[in-house]
């Protein structure tokens, strides 16, 4: 039989089809230790953004011979060392498609929260305070939206912010003319962060520098907005911090963090940023495409 291990939880759905297909399915989070002994018991380790499957891991993996295949539950691979994994004959792969309308939704429900205060005045109200002329806000109509990494997901915000009335200038080393219209182009990323009202990133963790750090907000309009839903280490939190306390960013919405769960706290309890626990792919619908995608990964894999 053959078994799975499933670290980070999966939809009852996709379990229940893997388990009437013959298939052995474990949920079971284990730290890296006890990961390392455990993974030489499965075929399949599938993962979301919790688990990290790092060299140890493969290591005791590949000594054992039996994992065949690793899947993550999402879009982004970064929290496995994909590279070595394929080195040692363990394939990677990921369900790319299941999110991307779950993750453009949350980025969207930012922007509309750090626009109009929607976070900070329902907190205020369960503190029982009435500060209704504290919260005069800003329209997304009408404004420009730079969305750094134009693929799934930044086109499925593209299309959302278009049909709000909104202008979308895109940057990504890869490009599809087609999607360009008269209120979506493409442009270098100079022209993104000097003309747009509103960032967000939608792209892998980048090595090096974060993309966005105190250099590149300089380069920014007065008043913007940022929102990240891709990866905590795109941003330098610390120059987020000096940019939203000196009026520069207008705001911020955050759905991850350079570390998680973060520790500071003067970032994400500012009353200019709205804040969610990296629930990017938290959806129902989401978490059944993927379940449903990971089934079809398995079967094809082992046919």
């Amino acid at each position: 039989m053959i078994r799975i291990l499933a670290t980070d939880g999966m939809d009852k759905t996709g379990v229940k089809q893997l388990t009437e297909l013959g298939y052995e399915v474990v949920q079971q989070f284990y730290e890296v230790d006890d990961l390392k002994d455990q993974v030489k018991q499965f075929d399949v380790l599938v993962v979301r953004s919790a688990t990290k499957v790092r060299v140890p891991v493969i290591d005791a993996a590949a000594e054992a011979g039996r994992l065949k295949l690793i899947i993550r539950g999402g879009v982004g691979v970064d929290n496995i060392d994909v590279k070595y994994a394929e080195e040692k004959g363990i394939k990677v792969l990921n369900t790319p498609k299941a999110s991307s309308d779950a993750v453009a939704e949350l980025a969207l429900g930012h922007m509309l929260s750090v626009s109009r205060f929607i976070s900070i005045a329902g907190h205020t109200m369960r503190e029982n305070k009435w500060e209704k002329s504290a919260y005069k806000g800003i329209e997304l109509t009408g404004k420009t939206v730079g969305i750094v990494g134009y693929g799934r997901i930044g086109q499925a915000l593209g299309s959302r912010c278009q049909a709000l009335g909104m202008k979308v200038l895109a940057y990504d080393i890869y490009k599809i003319p087609e999607l360009e219209n008269e209120n979506m182009k493409y442009v270098e990323m100079d022209e993104l962060l000097k003309e747009s009202h509103f960032i967000s990133l939608h792209i892998p963790s980048l090595p090096g520098e974060p993309m966005i750090n105190k250099e590149s907000i300089q380069k920014m309009r007065d008043g913007v907005v940022i929102i990240n839903t891709s990866r905590g280490t795109n941003i330098d939190e610390n120059a987020l911090l000096e940019a939203l306390e000196s009026g520069k960013v207008y705001g911020a919405g955050l759905d991850v963090f350079a570390e998680e769960p973060p520790k500071n706290s003067a970032l994400y309890s500012h009353p200019k940023v709205s804040c969610t626990p990296h629930i990017g792919a938290s959806t129902s619908e989401a978490q059944k495409r993927i379940g449903g995608e990971i089934v079809s990964i398995i079967t094809k894999f082992f046919k």
